[in-house]
Order: structure tokens, then C-alpha cells, then sequence
């Protein structure tokens, strides 16, 4: 008897002791925006105290450094990841200077909001947008991130690295997803699809958002999928409190997200819990304070965790898996295509013929220069690429979930300003495609400084050698004021120099490369100038009047990077333009003229223009700019000195130095050039000052008979020109407060308030 009750004890002792080292280990992440990078530092801090983490389950940010870390990444590879610039980029949406194909892009106008116009029934709705943040480059990366990861898994979370679960959430039956199966990073991206910020994705039919709204932390899911005999818990998220009035985000937060049992009984396992005060969801750039306050979190609590944990997995044990799994791995090359999602085979064929030049293999770098091309045609509205890995052809299919642009598309747009420059913008755009791209345009603006209307279309060609041809007419009117320079109500005179310009124009063009293009036009224009020549004038007066009409001649190369159509911070624009004009000048003198003569001239002339800005970043807070610009051109002087000036180039580089005319800054040849120096707080709020050299090679002198005459150059006809802006930059537009200096006759400073954009559509001349 006594035997038996030894040899009892020591079983139960020996299974005890042969269950400790069996312990599975379960990791539960919860969801919280830049807070989630607290998830690298608890990971960190287990693996170097070779606790094991056999399971993951996350949510939203918890779903993405869960997957990763389920796909094979170390805590050094994480965080390498979300610090680098690519992430930067997904996170913003925002496409890098070497992929911005400038090719597709229009003339930049004033719209701040773009709608589309969809049919429904007998009526036209007007659809809002669902995102801020663009999708297209979050959906390339997941594919290129995890297309090999899922070949590897056979598509099964369960043969991941460490086996996954993720959730999300199912708008229509707003219930949760768990994901186990299938593309792992379509599984994030739903997982983390937070509502206004990122678009839903549609995945097995169902429309997908954050996991976060159903369930933040995914104990459930871990107890029920893996069973683990211990569970860490690490939670960032913050309590729900009652949002105030002006913080749209956490109003959004309150209305779609349940409350969450963030508990996890001492029975199951242990919680973690990292504390933020002031990070908000999309701070990522303070990736490492938070990852510090993840890691501290999780060393405070190592010796309660390694009470309870008594496996170990060396270091040399994980990297010997985790390599031997990213072995698995295929290289990412494609050979078939398919299209989803277009009307018809002449659009697929359009889709694929822009990606698939000659060669039956894709590689993912051919892939990735053809992927955002399309996503810059505008009749692409979006472009979702899914790899599946093809075990007969050792090559990826890859599968593109294309959504068209609406036909329609209404913008809408304009500025509000402290001085007298405020305009409105709507326009009308109509798009389809099947072998070639059609974009129908037409936009009008309306205001008491600028007003205009244009009509126009452009047609391309994906060919091996890709081009376009476009015509546009433009009805264009500028009313100048000699304003004071108070800084609000200021007393506005009427308009003392009214420019009008009509033009009809024909181009053709191709690009040379990803970010340039070549483009030839014929152009027809008809410039209507009224304009007094006294300083002072009545309203009996009557103003005198130049008609130059003729047509222009253009050969242009341009490069064009910049970040932004108005205060931009990042990127280089160049440009080469050559032009010949043909035209006539007619002059009719009004009651403040010296000479009553009428006058008619016609010349020819050339022109040739280069300008250049650039933007080097010197660290993470300063950008300096540096921007130059020439005018050549053999053109004579017309009837009257004011007629010359009009009708002469002008140096404009500030958004408000184009909304005020200044003799200073105009001559038929120049050279002028200058730097801006930026300080960034953040990616949105910006102050820059900038400062300018205006030199005319040749200054177009005023008489004392109201003529013109062509002056020798002299250092005494320089100008400088200077500007400081504060420039927050909305999702909706730029706002910014400027004190602007021009070297010019009577009031010299300008302060301006705006909002929005200071554009124009383009001239025939």
C-alpha cells in the first residue's frame, strides 16, 4: 500500500511538472490607433525573456503587429517597419515622388471636394466621400507585404509562424468577423478599416470595418479558437468618455464602438495595460516613446508572468522557425491576370494592356510602376490588387478589384479671403473608357477679382508608348483693384485694370518616364486689356482698350513632384517651354491718354521659359526651398506703356503676388529666383518664410507721353519680394495667414487671410 501511494505521488508530480512545459501561451492585442505600437514593445520585452508566445489574436492596430508577428517578423523588423518612410507613406496615402505619374494630371484647379454624381432611378444623388485617407498605397503594400506569407500558410492562419486570428466588423449585419483563412492581409486591412479615415473593403461578399467597433480585445476568440493555458492580454486602448463638441473623432468613436470586457480572470491569464494621456490615433511618428511605455509596461510585470509561465523558447530555438518558415516564401513575380469589377472587355483590356507590356512575367517592380499609373487615370476611382499563388505555375495570379469612377463628378471649391479676391469654383466632369480613356470636363468660376469658364476634353491612349490629345476652350477675366493695405475692410476702388482672354487649345503629349512629360499645342487667344493710364480717374473716364489676338506655337518638357497645388513642402517641379506667336495688336485710347491715336501692329515673336522649384529636407523640422525662374523672348513693345506691361510675363511665386498686379515684377526678359526656408510642427501645420530677387534684363520703362521703352539693365531695377505664412493644411484646402512685401510705389505690405486656393485656369498665351 505504501508503494502505491509513492508510486500515485509521483505521477501526479511528474504530469504536473510534464504540463508546465507544455504550456501554450496565448497573446490577445487589442485595438487603439499609434497606441497599438505599444503591442512591439510588449513582444519585445516576452521574447527576451524567452517567454512563448504560441497564439495571436488582435484587432485593428492589434490585428496588424499581431499578423506580422504571426507572419514571421521579429520585434526589430516591426518596428524597423512602422518607423521607416514607406509606412509613413501608407499610413497618409500619400504616393512617393518617384511614382507620381505626372502624365495623368490635369491643370490644377481650386477644388477642395470632389463628389460623385451616381444615377439612381429617375434622379442624380450626389455621393459623399467614405475616406480621408487614400487606400492605394495600404492596398499594394498589404499585398507585397504578405502575398508571399499567404503562399507560404497554404492560406491557413493556422500554418502561420505562430497561428492568427484577427477580427472584424460586418457593416450590414454589424456583427463580428473572425478571420482564419484566406488572404491574411485583406484580414488586416478590414481588421483595422477605422470608419471616415479608411474605406471598407469587401471580402466573401461582406463589407468590412474595424474589428474594434464589435469587439476591441479578442479573449473570446483566443479561448475559443486555440485554447491556451495561459492568455497575456495586452490592452492601449482608452476608456470611451463623453467627447467634446468639436472632436469629430471621438464623437465617431462614441457612436460606432461598443464597450469592451477588457478583463481576463486570473484563472485565464494575466492583462497588460500601457497608459497614453496625449497620443492620438494617428500619431505614429511617436513610435518611440510608445514603444518604450509598451516595453516598460511588460518588464514591470515579467516576474508575475514568469511565476505563472514555466516554458521557455530560446532565442536561437525562434530565429531557427522563423527563418525556416520565411524559407517558404515564393518570390512575387505574376503571370496571369484578371480584372474584376469593370463593365465590359475593352476596359479589362485597357487595365491589362497598362500593365502587361510584352513579357508574359510581371515582376512586382513593373507591377508596382503600372499600379500607380492607373490609380492616377481618373477613371479608375480604385484599384485593389490580391495575389493567389498558383502551385501548377510556381507564379502568382494576380487578381485586381477594380472600381470605376462614377461618369459623373461634380468639384467644388474656391477661396475666402481678408482682401477682395474671394471666388468660387464648381466643375463638371463626365468619364468612361473602354480601349482608350475619355474625360469630359467643364468648370466655372465665379468672383469679383477672377471669374472664368472653360470647356474642354481629353482622350488616351494606353499603347506600349502611351499619349493624349486634348482640346479645350477658356473664357478667362481678371479684375484688378488698387487696394490699401489694411489689414481687413480695407476701402476697395473700383477695378483700374481689367484683363479678358479668350482662347481655344489643341495638345498633344506622352510621358518620359514616371514624374515627366512632353507636350506640343496650337492655340488660338484674343486678349481683351482695359485700363486707365492716370494714377487717378473719374467715373465719366473712359478707359483705354488693346486687343492682342493672334495664335502660339508650344514645345514644353515638364517634371512635376510637388506634394501640394499650393504651399507645397516636398518634391521638384521643372519645366522647358518654347513658344512662337503669331499676333495683332489694336490700341483705342480713352479720356485718360496722352496720345488719342488709335494704333495696329502685328508681329512674331519667340519665347522661352524655364522654371525650377525644389524642396530639400534638411531634418525632421526644417525644409529649405529653392525656386528660379526665366523668361526669354524677342517680342516688341506695344501702343502704350501700360499695354506693355500687360502683356508681359510676370514673376508670381506666392499665391498671393498672383491675385494683385505688379509692375515690378513683369518684363519680357528675366531672371528671378529666390529660397524659402520651412519649419514643420507636424505634418499638417507649417511656417515658412520666403524671400525673392526680381531682376529684368530688360525693363519695360514708362515715358512721360504714357509710352514704353525697353531699358538697359541696371542693378536699380531689381526687386525683392517676401513672404511669411503660417499654412495648415486641411483635408479640405490650405488655410494660412501671410504678411506679404513687394519693392514697389506706395503700400508695400500686404496681410492676408485665406482659405482655399488662389488658381487659375490655364491661358492661351
Amino acid at each position: 500500500m505504501f508503494f502505491l501511494r509513492i508510486t500515485f505521488i509521483l505521477l501526479l508530480f511528474i504530469g504536473s511538472l510534464n504540463h508546465s512545459y507544455a504550456q501554450k501561451v496565448g497573446l490577445v492585442l487589442s485595438g487603439g490607433g499609434a497606441k497599438g505600437l505599444a503591442h512591439i514593445g510588449v513582444i519585445k520585452a516576452l521574447e527576451e525573456q524567452n517567454i512563448p508566445i504560441d497564439y495571436v489574436a488582435g484587432t485593428s492596430i492589434g490585428a496588424i503587429v499581431g499578423g506580422l508577428y504571426a507572419a514571421g517578423y521579429s520585434p526589430d523588423e516591426m518596428y524597423e517597419l512602422f518607423r521607416s518612410e514607406k509606412f509613413k507613406l501608407w499610413s497618409t496615402g500619400e504616393i512617393e515622388e518617384e511614382r507620381v505619374y505626372y502624365f495623368k494630371k490635369d491643370h490644377p484647379n481650386a477644388s477642395m471636394l470632389k463628389l460623385d454624381w451616381k444615377e439612381s432611378g429617375d434622379t442624380y444623388k450626389l455621393k459623399l466621400p467614405t475616406n480621408i485617407i487614400p487606400e492605394a498605397q495600404m492596398d499594394f503594400a498589404f499585398m507585397e507585404l504578405f502575398a508571399g506569407i499567404n503562399a507560404a500558410c497554404d492560406y491557413d492562419f493556422d500554418n502561420l509562424f505562430v497561428p492568427f486570428r484577427c477580427v472584424s466588423t460586418d457593416v450590414y449585419k454589424n456583427e463580428q468577423v473572425v478571420s482564419h483563412y484566406g488572404d491574411l492581409g485583406e484580414a488586416i486591412r478590414a481588421s483595422m478599416t477605422f470608419p471616415l479615415y479608411f474605406k471598407p473593403i469587401e471580402i466573401d461578399g461582406s463589407l468590412l470595418f474595424d474589428g474594434g467597433i464589435v469587439n476591441n480585445f479578442p479573449t473570446d476568440v483566443m479561448e475559443k479558437d486555440f485554447k491556451p493555458d495561459f492568455i497575456i492580454g495586452h490592452k492601449v486602448a482608452a476608456d470611451l468618455k463623453k467627447p467634446d463638441p468639436d472632436d469629430l473623432v471621438a464623437q465617431l468613436e462614441n457612436i460606432v464602438m461598443r464597450p469592451t470586457n477588457y478583463q481576463i480572470p486570473d484563472s485565464l491569464g494575466i492583462l497588460l495595460e500601457t497608459r497614453f494621456e496625449d497620443v492620438d490615433l494617428l500619431d505614429f511618428d511617436r513610435l518611440p516613446f510608445i514603444f518604450e511605455k509598451g516595453y516598460k509596461t511588460a518588464t514591470d510585470s515579467l516576474e508575475q508572468i514568469k511565476a505563472k509561465i514555466g516554458r521557455r523558447v530560446t532565442a536561437e530555438d525562434l530565429a531557427e522557425k522563423r527563418e525556416a518558415f520565411k524559407a517558404r516564401m515564393p518570390q512575387l513575380m505574376f503571370n496571369n491576370i484578371q480584372v474584376e469589377g469593370v463593365k465590359d472587355n475593352m476596359q479589362r483590356k485597357y487595365i491589362i494592356q497598362s500593365i502587361k507590356k510584352k513579357s508574359p512575367v510581371v515582376r512586382l517592380s513593373e507591377f508596382k510602376d503600372a499600379y500607380f499609373k492607373l490609380v492616377a487615370d481618373q477613371q479608375i476611382k480604385s484599384i485593389r490588387p490580391i495575389a493567389y499563388y498558383n502551385k501548377e505555375t510556381n507564379f502568382f495570379d494576380l487578381h485586381l478589384k477594380v472600381e470605376s469612377d462614377k461618369d459623373w463628378e461634380v468639384e467644388i471649391g474656391g477661396n475666402v479671403s481678408s482682401k477682395a479676391i474671394n471666388q468660387g469654383f464648381v466643375g463638371v466632369r463626365y468619364k468612361f473608357f473602354n480601349n482608350q480613356a475619355y474625360n469630359l470636363h467643364s468648370n466655372i468660376y465665379f468672383g469679383r477679382f477672377y471669374s472664368s469658364f472653360e470647356a474642354g476634353g481629353r482622350i488616351d491612349f494606353p499603347s506600349t508608348k502611351p499619349f493624349y490629345i486634348s482640346g479645350n476652350i477658356t473664357f478667362n477675366r481678371w479684375d484688378f483693384f488698387r487696394s490699401s493695405s489694411e489689414l481687413f475692410f480695407e476701402d476697395v476702388h473700383p477695378a483700374y485694370i481689367i484683363k479678358s482672354e479668350n482662347s481655344a487649345r489643341f495638345n498633344f503629349g506622352f510621358p518620359l518616364g514616371v514624374n515627366r512629360k512632353v507636350e506640343f499645342g496650337l492655340s488660338s487667344f484674343s486678349m481683351h486689356d482695359s485700363y486707365y493710364q492716370a494714377e487717378s480717374f473719374k467715373k465719366e473716364d473712359t478707359p483705354d482698350i488693346t486687343k492682342f489676338y493672334g495664335y502660339a506655337l508650344t514645345g514644353k518638357l515638364e517634371r512635376n513632384t510637388l506634394n501640394a497645388k499650393q504651399y507645397a513642402t516636398e518634391g521638384t517641379m521643372k519645366l522647358l517651354k518654347l513658344k512662337y506667336i503669331g499676333a495683332t495688336e489694336r490700341t483705342h485710347p480713352g479720356s485718360t491718354a496722352v496720345n488719342n491715336n488709335s494704333t495696329r501692329d502685328t508681329q512674331g515673336f519667340f519665347e522661352f521659359q524655364i522654371k525650377y522649384n525644389r524642396y530639400f529636407k534638411l531634418n525632421s523640422r526644417f525644409t529649405f526651398g529653392l525656386e528660379m525662374e526665366s523668361v526669354l523672348n524677342t517680342k516688341d513693345l506695344l501702343a502704350n506703356y501700360t499695354a506693355s506691361i500687360l502683356s508681359a510675363p510676370g514673376f508670381t511665386p506666392t499665391p498671393h503676388s498672383k491675385s494683385v498686379f505688379l509692375d515690378n515684377f513683369h518684363a519680357n526678359n528675366f531672371a528671378a529666383g529666390g529660397g524659402k526656408l520651412i519649419f514643420n510642427f507636424n505634418e499638417k501645420l507649417h511656417l515658412r518664410t520666403e524671400g525673392y530677387y526680381f531682376m529684368p534684363l530688360k525693363k519695360i520703362k514708362k515715358l512721360s507721353n504714357q509710352l514704353a521703352q525697353n531699358d538697359n539693365f541696371k542693378w536699380d531695377n531689381t526687386h525683392l519680394m517676401g513672404n511669411v505664412s503660417l499654412v495648415y493644411r486641411s483635408f479640405l484646402g490650405p488655410a494660412s495667414v501671410s504678411v506679404n512685401y513687394y519693392d514697389k510705389p506706395g503700400d508695400r505690405w500686404y496681410f492676408l487671410f485665406n482659405f482655399g486656393y488662389i488658381l487659375f485656369n490655364k491661358k492661351g498665351f
